[in-house]
């Protein structure tokens, strides 16, 4: 099975040092780690009173299928005890979605967020 090239966004605002290697080292057990861009720190979008993001994006290689590496990103950040049912922009312990899926842009965000755009064209060439 040939391998995708993926781009994943991350970002935390709770302990997001902590939680941005961890989520890393969770990354690493389930795909093949290939670079991480700078992490850089943003004001909330939406919901302002709560601390800062941490974001950046991580470029890898993974023979999973785009739905299982979801699956898979979803469950990472279960394991790290993402709450589900704060509002979409509240505070996040972990946030891990694909950008990028084999040099397409899949996520909208990639445009209306400079701070994503920064990240993703640090590890790869789109």
């Amino acid at each position: 099975m040939p391998e995708n090239i993926v781009v994943i966004g991350l970002g935390s605002n709770l302990e997001p040092e902590v939680n941005i290697k961890r989520a890393l080292d969770l990354l690493e057990l389930k795909v093949k780690k290939i670079a991480v861009s700078n992490l850089e720190y943003t004001s909330p979008i939406g919901i302002a009173d709560q601390p800062d993001f941490l974001n950046g994006a991580v470029l890898v290689h993974t023979c999973l299928s785009r739905k299982q590496l979801d699956i898979q990103l979803k469950a990472v950040e279960d394991e790290m005890g993402r709450d589900r049912s704060v509002p979409k922009f509240g505070p996040r312990i972990i946030d891990l979605d694909i950008i990028i899926w084999n040099n397409e842009v899949v996520d909208d965000d990639f445009y209306k967020r400079d701070f994503l755009r920064r990240a993703v064209e640090q590890v790869i060439n789109i």
